[in-house]
């Protein structure tokens, strides 16, 4: 139960604002969760939109927030003329502890951004990662960084791995998640300096986590382990390649089964199983990414969501709003900090 759960809703992001984010609320509120939601968006608009969805309408208070930051805006633009938009107010929420979670459809960047001014970085993490969940044959991995970062040192890839195994543990209830760093094989000698000296200082840290060691690109679908580190390039090449495969497949099927008679005949007999397999590579099943390593809980559902896959995103914020994430981050974070080395004094002649 989420009873007096508050979300803050930023209702113009995205590109079915605010309708589908509103849809999504009407879901969620529909399950009787007792969750309340501040939106933020233009309020006779909203308002107007509430009329048709009686439990959001029911569960929702609207503020008002004239402005909207566009979905193609730089994210330095963002920071500059953000200030009132609606992105910007549901950040403040969090910020100033009127909301427990923030969710956004929009700018992806400019989310980023704004939440590193607003929420600010928790101590010990030197920068926030983008984490998703992957399906998997097991069921759901955790994958970070997908695109906050562009590189990271060794250092930054165990806090990635500290956040994850905390998020896998928050949102799909592992008790125990299984983590990997991701290389180009699964020997200790394989891949870059950085990606070797992650793995030795995950295992030298004292950091309480269950280390499975390298994982590599097959391992993430076959589901090897729950959590998958990687940077924020390789992440999000991945996870677009992923998606575009999955896309791929289902084209290659639809057209399979649409041949001739005997092929419709055929798909009509096998739609239990079809249903079911259509169901399990529906990407709004998995929506929901969450920005890790802030101080405050920010979810950000894909742009081009509709109701159901921002409701998705919505029980993503519940789960998160729910756990003891940061604080397990935190203790994970005392230890690694203790086990790095401090930085050399300067030194030089007098």
């Amino acid at each position: 139960m989420a009873e007096g759960l508050v979300i803050s809703i930023d209702a113009m992001g995205g590109d079915h604002a605010p309708e589908a984010v509103l849809d999504g609320i009407e879901i969620i509120a529909r399950r009787g969760l007792g969750a309340r939601f501040l939106v933020h968006g233009p309020a006779a608009r909203i308002t107007a939109l509430l009329e048709a969805r009686p439990a959001a309408r029911a569960a929702c208070i609207v503020r008002d927030a004239e402005k909207v930051i566009a979905m193609d805006v730089k994210p330095s633009q963002a920071m500059r003329q953000g200030k009132g938009s609606s992105m910007w107010n549901a950040l403040a929420s969090v910020e100033e502890g009127e909301a427990a979670v923030c969710v956004s459809a929009g700018n992806t960047g400019a989310l980023m951004a704004i939440a590193m001014i607003r929420l600010r970085k928790m101590d010990g993490v030197h920068r926030p990662a983008l984490i998703a969940s992957w399906p998997t044959a097991r069921g759901f991995a955790a994958v970070l960084d997908v695109g906050a970062n562009v590189e990271a040192d060794a250092a930054q890839l165990v806090e990635f791995a500290i956040m994850g195994e905390a998020f896998q543990r928050a949102v799909r209830g592992d008790l125990r998640p299984k983590v990997g760093l991701l290389n180009v094989g699964s020997e200790d000698q394989k891949g870059h300096e950085e990606i070797r000296a992650a793995g030795r200082l995950i295992r030298e840290s004292g950091v309480d986590l269950d280390f499975h060691g390298f994982i590599e690109g097959d391992d993430i679908s076959r589901g090897t382990v729950d959590v998958v580190v990687t940077d924020g390039f390789t992440g999000n090449v991945a996870l677009k390649t992923a998606e575009g495969t999955a896309r791929l497949v289902a084209g290659f099927l639809r057209e399979a089964l649409s041949g001739g008679v005997l092929s419709r005949l055929g798909a009509l007999l096998a739609y239990p199983a079809l249903q079911k397999l259509k169901d399990r590579m529906d990407p709004r099943s998995v929506n929901g990414a969450v920005f890790v390593g802030l101080n405050g809980l920010v979810v950000k559902s894909h742009g081009g969501a509709d109701g159901l896959g921002y409701a998705a995103a919505i029980d993503v914020a519940v789960r998160m709003a729910g756990s003891h994430f940061r604080e397990e981050v935190a203790a994970n974070l005392r230890r690694l900090a203790v086990a790095e080395p401090a930085p050399a004094a300067a030194t030089g002649a007098s």
